[in-house]
């Protein structure tokens, strides 16, 4: 099976070591929700694992290839990023900046194909009726769905044989409540059909509803992964969260969601990681 992975990852920025050992390898259909404190790490570890962010030591791989020996165009007809911010300042329609997604397609599949792509991400992430709009005259929440809708086009294939790899940092933050689920209900169903799927987020339920497997970090060291019922535990949280919380069964999922006890408490654990480092 081909796998996302990245074994024993240092990253160094400036004078500050961010990631340190960190290690994680995703499968297709599944998906994992990144979770971790401001600082933690969570962006610079998804930026390793789409070849953007260049490693100090560590191993990054698609299957048996490394992330550093593949072309551009090679990376991206395998992998997708949608980073927390896009910067576009230049008017394109909408249904224009939803086709740069086909862009490493370009020439090796039909035409056909990318404009079935196209109208396929454009009616999943809910923004047809945008099609025809400015990218940069839309709301912030609307500009997100837009560049949701691009790497879902990138991701897009006829037969769903091929691996390859969604990649979502804070995929809901401009959000409103009902697209933050929306989003996560529609990367759940790429997971489905076979996508491997990492998602950064910061809400502990939406990673608790939507997840097959989370991973936490704190202060660039993953710290514990698995099912979000196993990990995502009061004494957990309140080492890395530095929160009391107590947990509920939904009773659609059965899955555990987490309510806060409004008590804070500086983790002892936490500290000496953080000394450690």
């Amino acid at each position: 099976m081909v796998t996302l992975s990245a074994r024993n990852v240092d990253v160094v920025l400036g004078a500050r070591q961010v990631l340190t050992g960190a290690s994680m390898e995703v499968l297709p259909g599944e998906m994992v929700a990144v979770l971790g404190p401001n600082g933690a790490g969570k962006s610079t570890f998804l930026n390793v694992l789409s070849g953007e962010q260049k490693t100090l030591s560590g191993d990054v791989r698609i299957g048996d290839d490394e992330l550093q020996h593949l072309s551009p165009a090679s990376l991206a007809c395998r992998r997708a990023l949608m980073p927390q911010k896009a910067s576009l300042s230049f008017p394109f329609k909408v249904c224009d900046v939803v086709a740069m997604g086909r862009d490493p397609f370009r020439g090796s599949v039909d035409a056909s194909a990318n404009r079935e792509a196209v109208d396929w991400a454009l009616e999943e992430t809910d923004i047809r009726h945008l099609a025809d709009r400015v990218y940069t005259q839309l709301s912030g929440g609307e500009q997100q769905r837009v560049q949701l809708a691009r790497v879902l086009a990138q991701v897009w294939r006829e037969t769903d044989e091929e691996a390859r790899f969604l990649l979502l940092d804070e995929p809901t933050s401009s959000l409103d409540l009902a697209h933050q689920h929306s989003v996560l209900h529609l990367a759940s169903r790429l997971a489905d059909k076979g996508v491997g799927v990492v998602a950064v987020v910061h809400d502990l339920n939406l990673a608790a509803l939507y997840a097959t497997r989370v991973v936490i970090l704190s202060a660039g060291c993953v710290v514990a992964e698995g099912t979000p019922d196993d990990v995502l535990q009061p004494s957990l949280i309140a080492d890395v969260f530095d929160l009391s919380v107590h947990r509920v069964a939904d009773p659609d999922s059965g899955r555990k969601l987490i309510v806060p006890t409004g008590n804070h408490r500086r983790s002892a654990a936490v500290i000496e990681i953080r000394r450690a480092l």
